[in-house]
């Protein structure tokens, strides 16, 4: 088969042919019909200092794709051959402490597709039954293959409810984006988005933002309280790990509001715990990852209600051999890209 493969501890990647993968008895063989490029993707490809800790080449990489069953393991039970399926890449053990206790996206001996194991960037890839997502017959392979990134945003957005209350939204990538739609198609008002990048603004709008602050132009602490008649935020997303972001997150979120962190930041931030929590009696998030499964229902949901539609943060589309185009894409200054799906 043809594969995207990590062989070597620098910058890049080279495709080429490597065998299939064989499965074990809880495994599924998957043929592959999208997978698309996410942040962590960039980070093995630049083979940066978290990649060079993390990951162990030669390896495929790639963890969010859509893909058709064509063999099943001899113990698999609820999946079967021709089934229409994504992936939750967080592979969990099933026995210890978390696992147990309905918390498998966190478990302490977790895995990840792509990181941890071989993944998606190939014709063909073997999954655990356990972190198969069957879906409609009739769902696009293209919003297929992004619902494990856009599960992050539904777990971010709706770690508590938002219907009627003010969101902020720091970050215009696609997890930014993708939240910006789930606060939206959740009955939140008014959804205010804080964007980076020129080009997103039209990505922003058509997601749901009603307000839109960029970093550079606007004064964004200022712009958000004016947005909210002065109380600030009842709920602030920061997906962005930028420092500056997590503090005016913290600045700008309501007295007894609540803060969800998902973007990871590169170095530690420091807090004034006191002021910026405590007396603020605010409620902190951290997220990782999706619920599995609460978090994939919710999702369905909210496609399936066409109060969801994801399509306009995909930007660009290439087959498999074309990678590299989509590396570029993503990495370019002017970030002229939102999600880029590779069809097999």
């Amino acid at each position: 088969m043809l594969a995207v493969m990590k062989n070597e501890k620098m910058k890049g990647a080279a495709i080429g042919e490597t065998q299939i993968p064989s499965i074990g008895h809880g495994d599924l063989l998957v043929k592959v019909k999208a997978a698309s490029i996410c942040g962590t993707d960039v980070h093995i490809y630049n083979w940066d200092g978290w990649a060079a800790n993390r990951i162990k080449p030669p390896m495929i990489f790639g963890h969010e794709f859509c893909g058709e069953v064509i063999e099943t393991g001899d113990m698999v039970k609820g999946v079967k051959k021709g089934d229409y399926i994504s992936a939750e890449s967080h592979i969990p053990c099933g026995y210890c402490y978390q696992c147990q206790n309905n918390q498998m996206h966190i478990c302490q001996n977790l895995k990840i597709l792509g990181i941890d194991i071989n993944g998606s960037f190939a014709e063909y890839v073997s999954l655990p039954e356990v972190c198969a997502w069957k879906n409609p017959a009739d769902m696009p392979i293209e919003i297929a293959s992004i619902q494990e990134p856009l599960g992050n945003a539904v777990y971010a957005v709706l770690a508590e409810e938002v219907a009627g209350k003010s969101v902020v939204v720091f970050g215009c990538g696609p997890s930014g984006l993708f939240s910006t739609g789930v606060a939206a198609a959740s009955g939140a008002y008014p959804v205010i988005s804080v964007i980076k990048h020129e080009f997103r603004r039209e990505i922003a709008k058509k997601m749901g933002a009603n307000v839109i602050l960029k970093t550079g132009e606007d004064l964004i602490v200022e712009g958000i309280l004016k947005a909210t008649s002065g109380q600030g935020a009842d709920v602030v997303l920061e997906m962005t790990g930028n420092p500056d972001a997590i503090h005016q997150a913290f600045q700008v979120v309501k007295k007894g509001g609540r803060v969800t962190l998902f973007g990871i930041s590169s170095e530690p931030v420091s807090l004034d715990m006191a002021n910026q929590i405590i007396f603020k009696g605010i409620r902190v998030y951290g997220i990782n990852g999706r619920v599995m499964y609460q978090t994939w229902h919710k999702m369905r949901s909210l496609l399936q209600s066409g109060k969801l539609n994801p399509k306009p943060v995909i930007t660009h589309q290439f087959s498999l051999s074309e990678f590299e185009k989509g590396m570029t894409a993503m990495t370019a200054k002017d970030r002229k890209c939102g999600k880029v799906v590779l069809f097999a």
